[in-house]
């Protein structure tokens, strides 16, 4: 597809670091037109959210499979949005008339979607994890940083109960001194029948309603259509998804991340690996993360478990209850307490429950959060000026990168040692090579702040 010169100029920048077209040009009645690319799946409810807002015109619908049973639903919930197959192309046609945008695509392609609407001034919701690589992410952060723009990771527990009660039981004195945190995600995954696989699959017949080239977008090598990879199949290769963790990480560990100040981990180690791969996520492993001391914080660490037979131990606070099936959460393990949670904004609990209601009568909980705008309500706002975002890249890439670092170690086993502060592997030239990964030719133009 034809990239005018035009749009690369504004991937780039100008020379003064300004957007040459202005994000904040508010559509009539003050609403904010939003342009929604990838809009089967995922997409789907995050496009329908957005559009519950009432404050949001949804001026754009971007997918490669434009047509198709994937897309059909919300095509016609919005017969009056232009339509396009390839992002770049809705950009160079109709950057003027769009604020922000909605990235709801594979992993794999979260990051040039971003980077060139970001590069115009566009307001950015992109799904989690923000992007598959952890260079990625950083250049990502870095543009968000220039360009001044509203961005939003799609974490959308993270505007939820858990995050006003994680802050005000930290600032209450309740959560302290936490040491660990057990995670874990045991549901059975789409790969997991695959088996042990060899290589990329191959010799399948694409649907002529797709526009395969886009939909691999940065990926370094061409690979042949497969219902293995799309629709909704990616998520379990290397190459285009973050597995499980990457998937739920974000929505389990995101409070934890944020308000322990934990950064990025100094040590990561995979162990229990069952399955592993050089194409697909494991079907089963356990990921250690340590964290060094941090102000008066302790040096602490977290387990993350995932495979459908690889449950956490379950602490004695806990008494004799079983962990919800099919229900991803985590235990925290402070000096005082131990807290029980499950995912997205469900608050916590503090076990034995006797503890918690004695507290509770005491008055030492605090119990009313407020009444708070949903994650995509507060996007929007955000993009009015008029609130901030919970999950902007500067709290979100931090944890994202956290997440692609255990999707290295579960992608070659053992231990990686992490120099938090070059930000590199120092001990697995192999895994610090996957940090950043090569560009196929004709988009390395996103790969530039």
């Amino acid at each position: 597809m034809r990239i005018s010169r035009r749009n690369t100029l504004m991937v780039a920048g100008t020379a003064a670091g300004c957007s040459l077209i202005p994000g904040r040009v508010l559509g009539a009645n003050g609403k904010v037109n939003v342009a929604a690319i990838g809009i089967g799946g995922r997409g789907n409810g995050v496009i329908k959210s957005i559009n519950k807002t009432g404050i949001a015109n949804i001026v754009a619908l971007c997918d490669v499979a434009l047509g198709s049973k994937h897309t059909s639903k919300i095509e016609s919930l919005f017969p009056d949005a232009k339509r396009f197959t390839d992002f770049r192309v809705m950009f160079d046609q109709m950057a003027d008339q769009i604020d922000a945008v909605l990235v709801c695509v594979p992993d794999h392609s979260h990051f040039p979607i971003s980077m060139m609407a970001m590069a115009l001034g566009k307001h950015v919701y992109v799904e989690k994890p923000m992007a598959r690589t952890f260079h990625e992410v950083e250049l990502m952060m870095a543009s968000a940083e220039k360009h001044g723009i509203a961005t939003q990771m799609g974490n959308q527990g993270h505007s939820g109960n858990n995050l006003y009660q994680f802050k005000a039981w930290k600032e209450a004195g309740i959560i302290k001194n936490v040491t660990h945190v057990d995670a874990y995600m045991n549901n059975g995954r789409r790969w997991h029948p695959w088996g042990d696989v060899k290589a990329f699959p191959v010799g399948e017949t694409k649907p002529e309603n797709i526009e395969w080239n886009v939909w691999l977008g940065t990926t370094p090598k061409f690979h042949e259509y497969s219902d293995k990879l799309h629709p909704g199949d990616w998520r379990g290769w290397h190459q285009f998804g973050t597995g499980c963790f990457g998937d739920w990480g974000a929505h389990v560990l995101d409070t934890i991340h944020q308000f322990l100040e934990l950064g990025l981990p100094e040590n990561i180690s995979a162990r229990n690996m069952v399955g592993r791969n050089d194409y697909i996520f494991p079907i089963a492993s356990t990921v250690n993360f340590a964290f060094p001391e941090r102000g008066d914080m302790p040096a602490m660490d977290i387990d993350w478990y995932d495979g459908v037979n690889n449950a956490p131990p379950i602490p004695k606070e806990f008494a004799d209850r079983e962990l919800k099936k099919n229900k991803p959460g985590k235990f925290i393990y402070s000096k005082d307490y131990v807290f029980q949670g499950d995912s997205h904004g469900s608050t916590l609990q503090i076990v034995p429950y006797e503890k918690m209601h004695a507290l509770l009568e005491e008055g030492k909980l605090p119990r009313n959060f407020g009444k708070n705008s949903n994650h995509y309500m507060n996007f929007v706002k955000a993009c009015q000026g008029e609130e901030k975002t919970n999950s902007p890249f500067s709290v979100a890439g931090p944890l994202t990168q956290m997440l692609t670092l255990g999707c290295i170690a579960q992608r070659l086993g053992g231990e990686l040692e992490f120099d938090r502060e070059k930000k590199i592997i120092t001990n697995n030239k192999l895994a610090n090579g996957f940090l950043k990964d090569d560009v196929r030719k004709g988009w390395e133009q996103y790969y530039k702040v």
